[in-house]
């Protein structure tokens, strides 16, 4: 039709899921032969523990199909020195659903050090820039998140 975006005999554009389906081929076997890689994606949250009155990091992990991932499977995402001692499987607290977290017992006494470290280096630390840090923290345990900071802390 005169609307349609994509030229048939485009060798760039992925065929239509539809053609994918009716050719009898699954998701996964369409992705391989087109090139595509597939990865897993988390779903990131951020809550606020009361008890140890800091900020608590959950991941929701997903495979290439979409479904949750298994407990296992994202401990394969996490760094190995972390996967068995700081992250635990709990109950999400606003979520019907058991999600990764890094457990927050550690947090405070980990985020003054970073602090302390930022202002030993001639910065005062602001307020304002604790998630940032914070979340500068989360990626040493997970290295395998990309994040896309906007703002630097402490020269880092």
């Amino acid at each position: 039709s005169e609307l349609e975006l994509v030229e048939p005999e485009d060798d760039a554009a992925l065929p239509a899921a539809g053609t994918a389906a009716a050719a009898g081929s699954s998701g996964a076997a369409a992705a391989a032969a087109s090139g595509i890689k597939r990865t897993r994606t988390y779903d990131l949250y951020i809550t606020y523990d009361q008890y140890y009155q800091v900020p608590r990091f959950w991941l929701v992990g997903f495979d290439e199909a979409k479904q949750p991932l298994r407990p296992d499977q994202v401990l394969e995402d996490v760094s190995e020195e972390h996967a068995r001692k700081t992250i635990t499987l709990d109950p999400h607290p606003h979520l019907a659903v058991s999600a990764a977290s890094i457990h927050p017992c550690k947090h405070a006494e980990v985020m003054k050090k970073l602090a302390d470290t930022v202002s030993s280096g001639g910065q005062e630390f602001q307020l304002e820039q604790y998630l940032v840090l914070f979340l500068k923290f989360i990626a040493s345990v997970v290295p395998t998140i990309q994040y896309d900071y906007t703002m630097s802390v402490g020269g880092q």
